[in-house]
């Protein structure tokens, strides 16, 4: 048992991380959005105060870290791949909406229905590509991988990142490799796909019942310019 936890525990931590979220959110579903909302606020903080420092130390000290602009990339990556997800939550992805919304109100229901289920499905193929080969009983054919195996093949090989590295402190009491390993970073790859299913799927459900029109906001620059259309005539 001990040996199977050290070889597969980054896909119980996946997966337990996501069990809970989802129960967390049917039960408590203002504390997940609270957290939601201040993971993005820490993350677009950091990348903030890391390039703000780094501006600082270049032109005023003539030093920096090394590892600074790799960091921000791997924020700005967990950005969006975490924040695709509370995008369909709060209904804040825009869209090209102009031929649908010509269409009588239930094929509009069923094009929007359509368009969640192939997020749904983009999210699974991304996450996992081999079982669409073995659902149309394809061999050698396609991909056979996806944002999980590719996390999992990272893990099993010692590679670590170009410039992002430990703290001393962290290499001394772990007795660490010095380079942040590769898989760390990627991780939010298949967290972030398999939120982007699970919201989905929910948005998949509202339309269904008729408590929402869409996975997309296309008016939400209209709808903003006709609230403030005032404002410069004050």
């Amino acid at each position: 048992m001990g040996s199977w936890l050290a070889t597969y525990w980054p896909v119980v931590l996946i997966v337990g991380f996501f069990c809970l979220y989802v129960v967390l959110d049917h039960v408590r579903p203002k504390l997940i959005e609270s957290l939601d909302e201040t993971f993005i606020a820490i993350i677009l903080a950091l990348m903030t105060l890391v390039t703000f420092s780094q501006v600082v130390a270049r032109y005023g000290f003539n030093s920096g870290w090394g590892g600074a602009l790799e960091f921000t990339r791997v924020l700005f990556a967990w950005l969006i791949l975490f924040g695709m997800s509370y995008g369909i939550k709060i209904g804040a992805h825009l869209g090209v909406d102009a031929i649908i919304n010509l269409l009588p109100r239930r094929l509009f229901r069923v094009a929007a229905l359509l368009g969640a289920a192939l997020t749904i499905l983009y999210a699974a193929l991304l996450f996992e590509a081999a079982w669409l080969g073995a659902l149309l009983s394809l061999e050698n054919k396609g991909s056979s991988g996806g944002a999980y195996a590719y996390v999992a093949r990272f893990y099993k090989l010692p590679i670590g990142m170009e410039d992002l590295k430990w703290p001393v402190f962290i290499i001394e009491w772990f007795e660490v490799r010095e380079r942040v390993p590769r898989w760390i970073p990627y991780i939010i790859l298949p967290i972030g796909l398999a939120l982007l299913a699970y919201r989905s799927v929910q948005a998949f459900i509202l339309i269904l019942l008729g408590k929402k029109d869409a996975i997309i906001a296309a008016h939400e620059a209209e709808e903003l310019v006709a609230e403030n259309k005032d404002v410069l005539k004050d």
